[in-house]
């Protein structure tokens, strides 16, 4: 297992269960103790976890989101939809992400892989791995202290329920770059009417980084297959990849796939 790997696997226990202990991680992991221990230690030294006597518990950040951000429904299948879409990008990018839950944890995982050399870069003294344009205030927080990537972020007034930036200064940003990738979390797919926001102005955003990004790609539980939610984003028809879990009816999936989208299951 590979330190990326092990980096991963060590978040999603620490996802599920709040905290770690090293001589149970290294057992789950079938790797040594003093092993976990150095792995904790590089972790907390990039912020993805607080290290306590004998293991760990979760960034603190992960607690003082609002309430959208705190749910720990399908958070083992976000973590793994998340290292599913990272994979996907490529050292370079120039990568556009909405805010969510999904795509927070997108984030992590591209920090992840900058950090852990997965990318083929970052260490001391080379240039950014990846650039990373974002209007989620909470991604900006965790990303502006990874050297690996250069951060770009929106501007434009904050929603306080979800931590997005909105409005004409967040498009008037957006308008004047180009990115390789947009990776967005959405609430809802609809075989016709496409991805979905409850809320217009987030998703008015996120119809923009669609149209100034080559690829799209959707990331989501397959619990927003079918659903319906107030904005549309964009069609099926700009959507090149969709990665879900596994639980997706195969019938939707079907759909997806008809509309010459690309679908990942993990």
């Amino acid at each position: 297992m590979s330190k990326h790997e092990r980096w991963s696997a060590l978040l999603e226990l620490l996802a599920a269960e709040g905290r770690l202990e090293v001589e149970e991680a290294a057992t789950t992991l079938e790797v040594s103790a003093a092993t976990i221990r150095r792995d904790l230690d590089e972790l907390a030294e990039q912020q993805m976890l607080v290290r306590t006597r004998g293991g760990a518990i979760a960034h603190g950040v992960s607690y003082e989101l609002p309430l959208r951000y705190k749910s720990s429904r399908h958070a083992s299948e976000k973590q793994r939809i998340a290292a599913a879409a990272a994979d996907l990008v490529a050292d370079g990018d120039v990568v556009g992400l909405n805010g969510g839950t999904t795509t927070t944890e997108v984030a992590r995982a591209l920090a992840l892989r900058a950090s852990a050399g997965g990318g083929g870069g970052g260490g001391a003294g080379a240039g950014p791995v990846l650039t990373v344009v974002t209007n989620a205030l909470n991604i900006a927080g965790e990303l502006a202290v990874r050297p690996q990537i250069k951060l770009v972020v929106t501007g434009g007034v904050a929603r306080p329920q979800t931590y997005e930036l909105v409005g004409p200064l967040t498009m008037g940003v957006l308008n004047e770059v180009v990115l390789d990738v947009v990776i967005l979390g959405v609430d809802g797919v609809d075989p016709e009417l496409g991805v979905m926001a409850h809320q217009e102005d987030e998703a008015s955003v996120s119809r923009l980084l669609t149209e100034r990004s080559h690829r799209v790609i959707v990331v989501t539980d397959s619990s927003k297959m079918g659903k319906r939610a107030f904005a549309r984003i964009c069609g099926l028809d700009r959507i090149d990849v969709v990665v879900t879990d596994s639980a997706i009816p195969a019938e939707a999936a079907g759909r997806l796939t008809d509309a010459g989208i690309k679908v990942i299951t993990v």
